[in-house]
């Protein structure tokens, strides 16, 4: 559409991960794609909710201004505070749902889901075998919000970063992390901040 506004992408948390003597501590990284369409991508944990809310105000919107919610997988630190937005549309992983309703999205066949023309869902399964990216086009750049399919820049360098965070397919991961470093000019990864991919 002619004179569409190009979305904004503001990361309202950066991800991180670090093991400790007999756990781990890890938080997603939290995206908002403010548009209009308004999106918010991984929603972190259950108990981060007044955290969520505080930020989206801080950038001039609230919950029941969210018209879909993107879940890159279903991990309980992807997903906690999706309850805080009853009024968008709910992509987690492969499932997408409004209220009780749901939608014959066929991912696992390649199928995108197209919300504007310049913001898409792909399926992009490693980590979990239902993974899905937000492709978005500012207008000047590419950015790929991809959750755990990368942890975090460093994992560029050192394979075993994303694979000891688990992965369903480590062959399917090497296939989608290539796909994604081809078309994007920016990613945003579960764990860490965003980076540019060298070309």
């Amino acid at each position: 559409m002619e004179g569409e506004k190009n979305p904004q992408i503001i990361i309202l948390f950066d991800g991180y991960s670090k093991d400790e003597e007999s756990s781990m501590l890890a938080n997603c990284t939290c995206t908002l794609i403010k548009g209009p369409p308004n999106i918010i991508i991984d929603t972190m944990t259950a108990w981060d909710g007044n955290r969520i809310k505080e930020a989206l105000s801080h950038n001039g919107i609230n919950c029941n201004d969210i018209n879909f919610v993107i879940c890159s997988h279903g991990h309980s630190d992807h997903i906690g505070c999706n309850y805080l937005f009853p009024k968008a549309t709910h992509i987690v992983g492969f499932c997408v749902s409004f209220e009780n309703r749901f939608y014959a999205i066929n991912f696992k066949s390649g199928e995108e889901y197209i919300i504007s023309d310049k913001i898409r869902v792909i399926p992009t399964p490693g980590h979990t075998l239902q993974d899905v990216s937000v492709i978005v086009d500012t207008g000047n750049s590419v950015i790929a919000i991809t959750g755990d399919l990368f942890e975090n820049e460093e994992d560029l360098s050192d394979d075993n970063i994303w694979k000891s965070a688990g992965s369903d397919s480590e062959h399917l991961q090497i296939i989608n992390r290539k796909k994604i470093l081809e078309i994007a000019d920016y990613i945003v990864p579960g764990h860490g901040p965003m980076f540019k991919v060298q070309k």
